[in-house]
């Protein structure tokens, strides 16, 4: 059977009379988002010759680590970039016409690249033309435990025929009464360039992400904006630390992917000067034991 029929098969729909949201158990990602009322389907195709992913769930790390490496209690653990929550498979634990739950409990699966044990939930909700993503992490341990967790949702650029890329604008909303701080990649690493509290709009371009993501601290809000029809999507994160813009940058042409991520974070990838102990990972939150760890995230389609 085609892998795209397989995955058809497993697909959950969830719908009310604005949006149908399509989303697979693998990772309880989000495929597809198809707006009633103006036939636009706003999320990335996932095709695998840009970026074979839509919206991944980052978890335990958001980024990557140093040397594809952290230290934890005198050992030594290898994990890829942004973690492995993204590809395991989730239970449906609850669902209404408007609403599903997915959740996944480690129960000694991941000891091998995690030793800490954790319950995720991941909920998604409608209402009106919003989607609502709901996190949950629930520490088993008998001990705190460090994480991060990230969401890397990608919208269609552009959205309708007759746009190009550079119709489009990325409006921020600050944090009330914070600094905004902006970072900068190399080599996949974290340097902080310094304060951007003058960010307020960007124009995508091709050139906008030579040097990988864009890095903010401190933003409430990112409008995805076309300048030549009334299409707009919002990222609603209020309280987040820290959130990335991305689109893959081919250097061969200087051109991006059709796509753009706006991707709100509880964590950041590595400093260039990090020590590699996971506790003390810049941007890492700890959880004490039994306790649960909350954030919630909207996504708005006009």
């Amino acid at each position: 059977m085609p892998e795209h029929r397989d995955e058809e098969k497993k697909m959950i729909v969830i719908e009310n009379d604005w949006l149908k949201v399509d989303i697979v158990r693998q990772g309880a990602e989000v495929r597809k988002v198809t707006h009633k009322k103006n036939a636009l389907d706003y999320m990335w195709t996932g095709d695998e010759a840009y970026w074979g992913r839509v919206s991944p769930i980052l978890f335990p790390i958001v980024g990557r680590l140093k040397e594809d490496q952290y230290q934890l209690d005198g050992q030594t653990y290898k994990m890829s970039q942004h973690g492995f929550l993204r590809d395991v498979e989730f239970d449906v634990a609850e669902q209404t016409s408007t609403t599903v739950s997915f959740v996944f409990e480690s129960l000694g699966s991941l000891v091998h690249v995690y030793p800490y044990e954790f319950t995720a939930i991941i909920r998604y909700s409608l209402m009106e033309n919003s989607l609502i993503v709901q996190w949950q992490i629930l520490n088993v341990n008998k001990e705190e435990m460090y994480f991060s967790i990230g969401a890397h949702p990608a919208f269609k650029v552009p959205l309708v025929e007759n746009e190009t890329i550079e119709d489009y604008d990325l409006h921020f909303t600050p944090a009330a009464n914070k600094n905004v701080m902006a970072y900068e990649l190399k080599n996949s690493l974290i340097h902080e360039k310094g304060t951007a509290n003058d960010l307020s709009t960007i124009q995508l371009t091709k050139s906008l992400f030579t040097y990988d993501a864009l890095i903010y601290s401190n933003i409430d809000k990112v409008s995805l904006v076309s300048t030549q029809s009334s299409h707009v999507v919002e990222v609603l994160f209020q309280s987040f630390p820290f959130v990335g813009i991305w689109s893959k940058y081919f250097e061969t042409d200087g051109t991006i992917a059709p796509f753009v991520c706006i991707e709100p974070w509880y964590g950041i990838a590595d400093t260039y000067d990090t020590t590699g102990n996971f506790k003390e990972k810049f941007g890492v939150n700890k959880l004490e034991a039994g306790e649960t760890f909350q954030a919630e995230y909207i996504m708005k389609f006009n």
